[in-house]
Protein backbone atom coordinates (compact mmCIF):
# COMPACT_ATOMS: atom_id res chain seq x y z
CA UNK A 1 0.00 0.00 0.00
CA UNK A 2 2.79 2.47 0.95
CA UNK A 3 4.56 1.68 -2.46
CA UNK A 4 1.49 2.34 -4.53
CA UNK A 5 0.78 6.07 -2.56
CA UNK A 6 4.78 6.58 -2.96
CA UNK A 7 4.17 6.46 -6.70
CA UNK A 8 1.32 8.22 -7.34
CA UNK A 9 2.77 11.04 -4.95
CA UNK A 10 5.70 11.11 -7.34
CA UNK A 11 3.61 11.04 -10.29
CA UNK A 12 2.00 14.08 -8.87
CA UNK A 13 4.60 15.94 -7.73
CA UNK A 14 6.53 15.40 -10.94
CA UNK A 15 3.72 17.19 -12.43
CA UNK A 16 3.24 19.85 -10.39
CA UNK A 17 5.34 23.17 -11.43
CA UNK A 18 4.71 24.51 -7.51
CA UNK A 19 7.27 21.68 -6.73
CA UNK A 20 10.89 22.16 -7.14
CA UNK A 21 12.91 19.55 -4.96
CA UNK A 22 11.66 16.22 -3.22
CA UNK A 23 12.98 14.80 -0.10
CA UNK A 24 12.46 10.92 0.87
CA UNK A 25 12.53 9.85 3.87
CA UNK A 26 11.45 7.16 6.92
CA UNK A 27 9.46 7.45 9.59
CA UNK A 28 10.83 6.91 13.60
CA UNK A 29 13.99 5.16 13.52
CA UNK A 30 15.03 4.06 10.39
CA UNK A 31 15.01 5.02 6.57
CA UNK A 32 13.87 1.82 4.95
CA UNK A 33 14.36 -1.80 6.04
CA UNK A 34 13.36 -3.32 2.64
CA UNK A 35 10.97 -6.12 2.55
CA UNK A 36 8.81 -7.78 5.35
CA UNK A 37 10.55 -11.11 5.66
CA UNK A 38 7.97 -12.36 7.65
CA UNK A 39 5.65 -11.72 5.36
CA UNK A 40 7.49 -13.20 2.63
CA UNK A 41 7.49 -16.54 4.86
CA UNK A 42 3.94 -16.60 5.57
CA UNK A 43 2.93 -16.02 2.10
CA UNK A 44 5.76 -18.89 0.34
CA UNK A 45 2.46 -21.09 -0.26
CA UNK A 46 -0.25 -18.55 -1.78
CA UNK A 47 -1.45 -19.66 -5.31
CA UNK A 48 -0.73 -16.49 -7.43
CA UNK A 49 1.50 -17.35 -10.39
CA UNK A 50 4.92 -16.88 -11.21
CA UNK A 51 3.58 -14.34 -13.97
CA UNK A 52 1.17 -12.43 -11.36
CA UNK A 53 4.20 -12.09 -8.63
CA UNK A 54 6.49 -11.02 -11.84
CA UNK A 55 3.79 -8.06 -12.85
CA UNK A 56 3.77 -6.91 -8.96
CA UNK A 57 7.47 -6.55 -8.44
CA UNK A 58 7.73 -4.70 -11.92
CA UNK A 59 4.43 -2.42 -10.52
CA UNK A 60 6.47 -1.85 -7.42
CA UNK A 61 9.41 -1.15 -9.14
CA UNK A 62 8.57 2.09 -10.44
CA UNK A 63 8.91 3.72 -7.30
CA UNK A 64 12.95 3.49 -7.88
CA UNK A 65 12.46 4.21 -11.56
CA UNK A 66 10.09 7.79 -10.55
CA UNK A 67 12.86 8.58 -8.36
CA UNK A 68 15.52 8.08 -10.69
CA UNK A 69 13.74 9.81 -14.12
CA UNK A 70 11.10 12.07 -13.05
CA UNK A 71 12.62 16.09 -14.19
CA UNK A 72 12.39 17.14 -10.72
CA UNK A 73 15.56 16.87 -7.95
CA UNK A 74 15.34 13.86 -5.85
CA UNK A 75 17.19 13.79 -2.29
CA UNK A 76 17.27 10.75 0.16
CA UNK A 77 17.37 11.84 3.96
CA UNK A 78 18.57 8.58 5.31
CA UNK A 79 17.64 9.23 9.15
CA UNK A 80 18.52 5.70 10.34
CA UNK A 81 18.50 2.11 8.47
CA UNK A 82 18.31 1.69 4.62
CA UNK A 83 19.00 -2.16 3.74
CA UNK A 84 17.83 -3.94 0.68
CA UNK A 85 15.22 -2.63 -1.27
CA UNK A 86 15.31 0.31 0.96
CA UNK A 87 19.17 1.12 0.18
CA UNK A 88 17.48 0.81 -3.89
CA UNK A 89 15.59 3.19 -2.99
CA UNK A 90 18.24 5.63 -1.64
CA UNK A 91 20.29 5.35 -4.89
CA UNK A 92 17.52 5.95 -6.70
CA UNK A 93 17.42 9.55 -5.59
CA UNK A 94 20.10 12.07 -7.19
CA UNK A 95 21.50 13.08 -3.72
CA UNK A 96 21.66 11.24 -0.50
CA UNK A 97 22.34 13.07 3.14
CA UNK A 98 22.56 10.88 5.64
CA UNK A 99 22.55 11.20 9.75
CA UNK A 100 25.80 9.86 11.42
CA UNK A 101 23.90 7.02 12.93
CA UNK A 102 22.85 5.66 9.50
CA UNK A 103 23.43 1.79 8.32
CA UNK A 104 23.54 0.89 5.06
CA UNK A 105 23.45 -2.94 3.67
CA UNK A 106 22.35 -4.70 0.52
CA UNK A 107 21.14 -7.40 2.76
CA UNK A 108 20.10 -9.63 -0.27
CA UNK A 109 22.01 -12.38 -0.13
CA UNK A 110 21.19 -12.85 3.71
CA UNK A 111 17.42 -13.68 2.61
CA UNK A 112 18.60 -15.41 -0.84
CA UNK A 113 17.50 -12.76 -2.93
CA UNK A 114 19.66 -11.71 -6.13
CA UNK A 115 18.34 -8.12 -5.33
CA UNK A 116 15.60 -5.43 -6.78
CA UNK A 117 14.69 -1.92 -6.84
CA UNK A 118 17.36 -1.10 -9.09
CA UNK A 119 20.00 -1.92 -6.66
CA UNK A 120 22.99 -3.51 -8.73
CA UNK A 121 22.87 -0.22 -11.17
CA UNK A 122 23.69 2.55 -9.12
CA UNK A 123 25.81 0.71 -6.63
CA UNK A 124 27.75 -0.31 -9.57
CA UNK A 125 28.00 2.56 -11.47
CA UNK A 126 29.26 3.97 -8.10
CA UNK A 127 31.55 1.68 -6.93
CA UNK A 128 32.33 0.05 -9.70
CA UNK A 129 31.85 -3.89 -10.44
CA UNK A 130 34.40 -5.34 -8.04
CA UNK A 131 33.28 -3.09 -4.84
CA UNK A 132 29.47 -3.67 -5.94
CA UNK A 133 29.74 -7.61 -6.29
CA UNK A 134 31.83 -7.21 -2.59
CA UNK A 135 29.07 -5.55 -1.26
CA UNK A 136 26.23 -7.91 -2.44
CA UNK A 137 27.88 -10.68 -2.06
CA UNK A 138 28.81 -10.36 1.67
CA UNK A 139 25.83 -8.05 2.76
CA UNK A 140 28.32 -6.18 5.25
CA UNK A 141 26.81 -3.21 7.02
CA UNK A 142 28.59 0.15 6.59
CA UNK A 143 28.44 2.87 8.93
CA UNK A 144 27.37 6.71 7.28
CA UNK A 145 31.20 7.62 6.90
CA UNK A 146 31.96 3.88 5.68
CA UNK A 147 29.35 4.35 3.04
CA UNK A 148 30.38 8.42 2.93
CA UNK A 149 33.71 7.51 1.64
CA UNK A 150 32.89 4.88 -0.60
CA UNK A 151 30.96 6.98 -2.43
CA UNK A 152 27.25 5.73 -2.02
CA UNK A 153 26.31 9.42 0.22
CA UNK A 154 26.94 13.22 -0.46
CA UNK A 155 26.89 14.37 2.83
CA UNK A 156 26.58 13.13 6.52
CA UNK A 157 25.44 15.35 9.25
CA UNK A 158 24.94 14.88 12.91
CA UNK A 159 21.34 12.88 13.19
CA UNK A 160 19.70 15.88 15.16
CA UNK A 161 20.83 17.71 11.80
CA UNK A 162 19.88 15.85 9.15
CA UNK A 163 16.29 17.30 8.09
CA UNK A 164 17.27 20.58 8.69
CA UNK A 165 19.97 19.88 6.32
CA UNK A 166 18.14 18.08 3.67
CA UNK A 167 15.15 20.82 3.90
CA UNK A 168 17.64 23.61 3.27
CA UNK A 169 19.56 21.79 0.20
CA UNK A 170 15.79 20.73 -0.87
CA UNK A 171 14.88 24.81 -0.52
CA UNK A 172 18.76 25.70 -2.23
CA UNK A 173 18.15 23.31 -5.38
CA UNK A 174 14.05 24.49 -5.42
CA UNK A 175 14.63 28.24 -5.67
CA UNK A 176 17.11 27.31 -9.07
CA UNK A 177 17.31 27.23 -12.91
CA UNK A 178 14.53 23.92 -13.13
CA UNK A 179 14.79 23.72 -16.64
CA UNK A 180 18.85 23.69 -16.04
CA UNK A 181 18.13 20.83 -13.65
CA UNK A 182 16.25 18.60 -15.81
CA UNK A 183 18.32 18.39 -18.29
CA UNK A 184 21.46 18.40 -16.30
CA UNK A 185 19.36 15.21 -14.63
CA UNK A 186 18.53 13.77 -17.97
CA UNK A 187 22.17 14.09 -19.21
CA UNK A 188 23.98 12.50 -16.59
CA UNK A 189 21.28 9.66 -16.81
CA UNK A 190 22.10 9.23 -20.64
CA UNK A 191 25.65 9.38 -20.11
CA UNK A 192 25.08 5.59 -19.12
CA UNK A 193 24.19 4.43 -22.66
CA UNK A 194 25.64 7.04 -24.59
CA UNK A 195 29.07 7.34 -26.24
CA UNK A 196 30.85 10.85 -26.03
CA UNK A 197 30.07 12.11 -29.67
CA UNK A 198 26.04 11.87 -28.76
CA UNK A 199 26.73 13.46 -25.38
CA UNK A 200 28.16 16.37 -26.83
CA UNK A 201 25.10 16.48 -29.61
CA UNK A 202 22.78 16.17 -26.59
CA UNK A 203 24.67 19.07 -24.65
CA UNK A 204 24.13 21.09 -28.02
CA UNK A 205 20.68 21.29 -27.55
CA UNK A 206 19.97 21.08 -23.93
CA UNK A 207 22.83 24.26 -23.19
CA UNK A 208 21.10 26.08 -26.15
CA UNK A 209 17.37 25.20 -24.59
CA UNK A 210 18.32 26.24 -21.50
CA UNK A 211 19.92 29.63 -22.78
CA UNK A 212 16.01 30.13 -24.12
CA UNK A 213 14.65 30.63 -20.83
CA UNK A 214 13.79 33.33 -18.11
CA UNK A 215 16.30 32.05 -15.79
CA UNK A 216 19.31 31.83 -18.08
CA UNK A 217 18.68 35.55 -18.92
CA UNK A 218 18.22 36.42 -15.08
CA UNK A 219 21.12 34.38 -14.64
CA UNK A 220 23.36 36.50 -17.05
CA UNK A 221 21.91 39.72 -15.91
CA UNK A 222 22.42 38.75 -11.96
CA UNK A 223 25.90 37.90 -13.35
CA UNK A 224 27.33 41.37 -14.31
CA UNK A 225 25.50 43.10 -12.00
CA UNK A 226 26.90 41.30 -9.13
CA UNK A 227 23.77 40.27 -7.30
CA UNK A 228 22.42 36.70 -6.62
CA UNK A 229 19.77 35.74 -9.12
CA UNK A 230 16.49 34.77 -8.62
CA UNK A 231 15.32 32.17 -10.55
CA UNK A 232 11.66 31.40 -11.61
CA UNK A 233 11.88 27.92 -12.64
CA UNK A 234 11.14 29.06 -16.43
Amino acid sequence: EMIEQSIAALERYAADPAIGCIVVTGAERGFCAGGDVTAMNASAGTPLTFERRLDRQRNGHRLSGLLYSIPKVTIAAINGAAAGAGLSIALACDLRVASDKAKLTTAFAKVGFGGDFGITWPLTRLLGEAKAKELLFLSDVLTAPQALELGLLNKVVPHEQLMTTAQELASRIAKGPQVSYRYMKENVRLSATQDYQSMLDREAWTHLRCGETEDHREGARAFVEKREPQFKGQ
